[in-house]
């Protein structure tokens, strides 16, 4: 029981990134207040040291710990000279504001220098408005400067002493989420196989839901392949794993879709976040068929879940799921349900494989003849792995440099604009104005933020006026619950920036009472302040240099075909029989290129946008691709074991069979760029590969296989031309034949 709820605690925290980053910013704060109080210090003075030691906590984000070191040493001179410097220009309200403005270019700008540049530059904006915050003055800079270096070394102790993280104590926790997750996709394939007529619609979500969480954890683990492992070897091994455990299970998932149809569904549609199912597909599998498979993807799910399990019983079950890839056992029914069992077998060895790279489990004293033949095909694999940029943009074109004119230009109408609201407290605006261009790249996205960081706010000041009301003049309970807020905001920071808005400013009505400056007015100026930084924003990235999201999406749109060509391309010619390279590390490049495309979407499918035609058009193609992802994965996925695994043979006819697939996405992202083409479209690709066209009589199963992959893609790319309006011209029979 135990084990299940941390399991679950793992897969909704990959890595226990968010829970890490909450409790590490707390114990920084709480330390520096333990450390301040004792000293009689004022309250500025703590709330100055709050704020700081959460700052320096939070914006270093290298992931080793010796720059991250170094990086925090730097940052103590960096916000003390950030803090006298605001002290000192405080009289000089042209040169103060001049100042803040270069200092604003200056953080934004710092980003092109790496994680480093981008923490410094955070450390001086964010010391400089705490300095604003609590009103230093030039009589007690001294005790702040103090307060301030306080606040570093208790960051530096909850890093490093109280919290520590290490790249392999991350990159385990990770292994452990990917695994969780994995049993977790196959409860919800457990939930499909069972599901009623009216169940099946949630059911199928819920299936949608949990593969992209594997997916997500995946590249996550991609992301830390280099620090979490000892080598480049490895690192490939490691990847290839990870990779196969994914790519088999979302088959699997594909599969039981296929099942439930007595019409074999098309599983393209079904693939579509939101596509109705048909009523073929709404009867589940046949009952003699469902009991059988009901037990062996439960007996798949131990597997996945529990890989420190050991004994016979384990070994059993093993043995006889891996036996289903020998169509050893297979229960008689329909092709589509014995498919899944095969699948449920293939799974079963991406498990073993899993299981042998993350823990070096050697338990191979009850194996079958399947399971040594799995074992020998696994180590072939991992000896074959043992022995195997973009051009810069300069000047305006650099998007550091362009997004630090824009918030220089942004600050700038926010500090006028923010002095008629209010002379005492206009750096809200500023500092809204900042923040809606981190990791943004568009207008739209600037949109995007600046409405949820607006709602987070007014949503917000309500439950500031709660907590000031309750907590009055208690110091000690205000900074608990402002501990509380500052847990919160960072372990929900990454899934809705509403709700850390919300936190942030609850906590700040808390801290307004500590400083005797709390009242009804200064809450609805801070929401005042926060609309109007929010608009400085859009009409900043609008005017200055503007990125529109159109442009923006074309040219995600654009990467992501070029990298779907490149790992097609590649992984056809490796199952023809020529050699390419890296293949898995396209496909996860592809996997990014994707996802930088769906969140610059995010302005197109926001629920507020009143463009309903644009946003179906968004979500459809979004997900269009989703698909050519998956299916180019699995081709890059079999295309990787070819030179190692016994019954995966080359195929030369499968270079000309895809040729269309390749040149059809070349075509779109002609398109994309604005010259003139067109798809092609023609005849099934299984018929491309009919007996004795190429002097080969038949294709075996792995070769079938491949092309259902390259089918569904064929499909899913001619699909994408509707949307994109992209012209379709169908092949000639001589075309065709060619």
């Amino acid at each position: 029981m135990v084990r299940r709820v941390w399991d679950r605690v793992a897969a909704s925290d990959p890595g226990l990134l968010r829970l890490a980053a909450g409790l590490r910013t707390t114990g920084a704060i709480a330390l520096t207040l333990g450390v301040l109080a004792p000293w009689g210090v004022g309250v500025s003075h703590l709330v100055a040291g709050a704020i700081t030691a959460m700052v320096a906590t939070f914006a270093i984000q290298e992931k080793r710990r010796g720059p991250q070191g170094v990086t925090l040493a730097l940052g103590l001179p960096v916000a003390s000279a950030s803090v006298a410097l605001a002290t000192l220009l405080h009289n000089l309200v042209v040169a103060g504001d001049v100042f803040f403005v270069v200092l604003i270019f200056g953080a934004v700008y710092g980003r092109r220098f790496g994680d480093r540049g981008h923490a410094l530059g955070m450390i001086a904006f964010q010391t400089h408005f705490v300095a604003l915050f609590v009103g230093v003055r030039t009589g007690n800079l001294p005790g702040f400067l103090g307060t301030v270096a306080v606040a570093f070394a208790c960051s530096a102790l909850a890093r490093f002493v109280l919290v520590p993280q290490t790249s392999a104590g991350i990159f385990h926790r990770l292994r452990r989420a990917f695994r969780a997750r994995l049993a977790q996709l196959m409860d919800a394939q457990l939930e499909l196989l069972d599901a009623g007529p009216q169940d099946v619609e949630r059911a199928l979500a819920h299936l949608r839901e949990r593969t992209a969480r594997l997916h997500e954890t995946a590249l996550m683990i991609q992301g830390r392949l280099e620090e979490g492992t000892p080598d480049a070897a490895s690192a490939r091994l490691v990847q290839r794993r990870v990779a196969d455990a994914e790519i088999t299970a979302e088959r699997l998932g594909l599969l039981l879709l296929t099942a439930r149809s007595v019409e074999r569904a098309d599983t393209l549609t079904l693939h579509l976040p939101g596509a109705p199912v048909p009523e073929g597909g709404r009867l589940p599998v046949r009952d003699a068929a469902r009991d059988t498979l009901r037990r062996d993807l439960s007996a798949l799910q131990v597997l996945a879940r529990e890989p420190d399990a050991a004994g016979s019983s384990r070994a059993y079950l093993r043995n006889r799921l891996l036996g289903y890839r020998d169509e050893e056992n297979l229960p008689d029914g329909p092709t589509a349900v014995q498919d899944v069992f095969r699948g449920i077998g293939e799974a079963a060895r991406a498990v073993l494989g899993l299981r042998i790279v993350l823990d070096g489990a050697r338990d191979d004293a009850d194996d079958s003849a399947e399971t040594a033949r799995s074992r020998e095909e696994l180590d072939a694999e991992d000896a074959a792995l043992e022995a195997e940029e973009e051009p810069e943009q300069r000047g305006l074109a650099r998007p550091t440099t362009r997004a630090a004119l824009q918030v220089a230009v942004g600050s700038s109408l926010a500090i006028v604009g923010g002095e008629f609201l209010s002379s005492q407290r206009w750096y809200w605006a500023v500092l809204t104005c900042w923040i809606v261009f981190i990791n943004t790249a568009s207008t739209g996205e600037i949109l995007v933020k600046g409405y949820r960081r607006l709602l987070g706010t007014v949503l917000g000041v309500v439950a500031g006026l709660v907590l000031a009301g309750l907590v009055g003049r208690h110091t000690w309970t205000a900074f608990g619950l402002v501990l509380l807020c500052v847990f919160a905001m960072f372990y929900t920071a990454p899934l809705s920036y509403t709700l850390m808005s919300f936190f942030v400013t609850a906590a700040l009505g808390v801290l307004y009472t500590l400083l005797h400056t709390f009242s009804l007015s200064v809450l609805v100026l801070r929401v005042e302040e926060t609309a109007l930084g929010a608009a400085c924003g859009v009409i900043a990235a609008a005017l200055v240099l503007p990125v529109h999201t159109d442009r923006r999406t074309n040219e995600l749109l654009e990467a992501v075909l070029d990298h779907l060509a490149d790992v097609t391309s590649g992984a056809l010619d490796q199952l023809s029989g020529a050699r390419a390279d890296d293949l898995l590390e396209r496909a996860r490049e592809l996997d990014q290129a994707l996802a930088d495309l769906l969140g610059a979407t995010q302005p197109l499918t926001h629920p507020v946008s009143p463009l309903r035609g644009r946003k179906d058009t968004a979500r459809y193609v979004v997900a269009l691709l989703e698909t050519c992802a998956y299916h180019a994965r699995s081709l890059a996925a079999t295309a990787e074991l070819l030179p190692t695994h016994p019954s995966i043979a080359a195929d030369p006819r499968l270079r000309g069979a895809g040729t269309r697939i390749v040149e059809n996405v070349g075509a779109v992202a002609a398109h994309v760029r604005g010259e003139p083409s067109a798809v092609r479209t023609g005849a099934s690709i299984a018929s491309l590969l009919r007996p004795g066209r190429y002097g080969t009589p038949r294709y075996g199963r792995v070769t079938d296989r491949v092309l259902r992959h390259l089918q569904r893609l064929d499909e899913a790319v001619v699909g994408l031309a509707r949307p994109l309006k992209v012209p379709v011209k169908a092949e000639t029979g001589d075309a065709a034949a060619s």
